[in-house]
């Protein structure tokens, strides 16, 4: 008996009207055809089933707080940080999880289930951290929620901050995080790079590191990132996100950087939507947009996935948490528009986005996790043009959101029309 079978399925792969059985929360075949009793089927009718949504990159501790304590005027990195440090003496553990928990609410009606979050622990009550270590298992059923200890002002310029990681690490947090650039000197920086990835391998953990996060061509902390991951044997395990000096940097320099990064098997995590708002702030024309060198870190067989890194907080004023339209912004600021290069796109908010976070039992094979989401477009090329509706989404097997099919209807000269925007161009 199974518990659940999907019919008439499109694969991101380009696989198509395929039916997918799953029962015990994991799928047990993919196939045309499949036989047998179900406790419940779904037609999906020629559209895509994917595996959910990924987001690489967010900072759940300062969701939805936007406008606390006031907005930011300049719209700048360095007022987002300043803002941020005058609400962090007045936030609770309750706020935070409620901020938090209706973000993951917002997520999950997306087709999002997994989100590595950087969670901010240069603050002496570690409100953060006690509130999103609750909400992680709080949500753990429907949602994969996975931390980073990030020293938010500064391993070396925040006092207490080492110690303060090292707690939250004791607490449960799940990744080793900095930022590396906004340490004092360039010495320092590249001194927390150390540290921190020392105290990952003495402890078995992963690394994420806010990494280069400037128009600044001489910030160079990822080589250093990448050196230590060779030299501690953390290949696979490390990440480096955001990356936008890269986009400043001189080829020649980043001829060497790049087979450096991809022998090291760093993960590159960039936000498009928000790299391209912070970014170039203090160019004329013509004006840089901030988003690291996705193509040719791609090329070079880095794994590359995006993050949404903020929604409605002090850095970013915008969003929904739709890891659909991060995905679109890529495509669009970097110019990836070719046909083979388009769904690498969506594969960087899904497949290649697992693969930065570790998770296992993730894809639309047998023996994975039942975890799905139904879209109302027939492929990845279509999603990414569409941001369609999540007709299901779909947790070890049992459906947690669900969306009726978005139709417009036109009435023109006593003529009704039905308007969906879907065109299946690659049948």
């Amino acid at each position: 008996m199974l518990d659940l079978l999907i019919r008439g399925a499109n694969l991101p792969d380009g696989r198509r009207d395929l039916d997918i059985a799953v029962a015990g929360g994991r799928i047990v075949e993919v196939a045309p055809g499949i036989e047998g009793e179900t406790a419940r089927e779904i037609d999906a009718a020629g559209c895509l089933v994917t595996p959910p949504f990924v987001d690489s990159h967010f900072h759940l501790d300062s969701t939805l707080s936007l406008g606390q304590p006031r907005i930011n005027a300049s719209g700048t990195l360095l007022e987002g940080i300043q803002l941020w440090s005058e609400l962090k003496p007045h936030l609770t553990v309750e706020s935070v999880k409620d901020r938090a928990r209706e973000l993951c609410h917002w997520a999950i009606a997306r087709g999002t289930l997994a989100i590595r979050s950087h969670v901010d622990v240069c603050d002496e009550r570690l409100v953060g951290v006690e509130a999103l270590i609750e909400l992680r298992e709080e949500m753990k059923p429907w949602i994969d929620i996975q931390l980073v200890a990030f020293p938010q002002d500064g391993l070396y310029r925040f006092p207490n901050a080492p110690d303060l990681l090292a707690r939250a690490l004791d607490k449960g947090v799940d990744v080793v995080g900095g930022i590396p650039h906004f340490e004092r000197t360039m010495d320092d920086g590249a001194r927390s790079v150390r540290t921190l990835c020392e105290l990952a391998a003495e402890r078995g953990l992963r690394v994420d590191m806010h990494c280069d996060e400037t128009d600044d061509p001489m910030s160079r902390h990822v080589e250093t990132l990448a050196t230590e991951t060779l030299r501690l044997g953390m290949e696979g395990r490390v990440a480096g996100s955001h990356l936008t000096s890269m986009h400043s940097m001189d080829s020649y320099y980043v001829s060497k950087l790049i087979p450096l990064m991809a022998e090291a098997g760093l993960h590159a995590v960039p936000n498009p939507l928000i790299n391209i708002v912070l970014q170039g702030r203090h160019d004329g024309y013509p004006k840089r947009r901030g988003m690291t060198r996705v193509r040719e870190l791609m090329a070079a067989g880095v794994n590359v996935s995006f993050g949404h890194d903020c929604v409605m907080d002090p850095w970013y004023s915008l969003g929904t948490h739709d890891m659909l339209e991060v995905a679109a912004m890529a495509l669009h600021v970097g110019q990836m528009t070719a046909q083979a290069e388009m769904p690498l796109m969506f594969d960087a908010v899904t497949t290649h986005a697992a693969r930065t976070l570790g998770l296992e039992g993730y894809g639309v094979e047998e023996g994975c996790h039942a975890d799905l989401v139904i879209l109302q477009a027939a492929d990845p090329i279509a999603a990414l043009r569409l941001k369609p509706a999540r007709l299901f989404v779909i947790r070890r097997g049992a459906v947690i959101a669900e969306t009726g099919m978005v139709r417009s209807r036109l009435r023109l000269a006593g003529e009704e029309l039905e308007i969906d925007f879907t065109r299946d161009e690659t049948s």
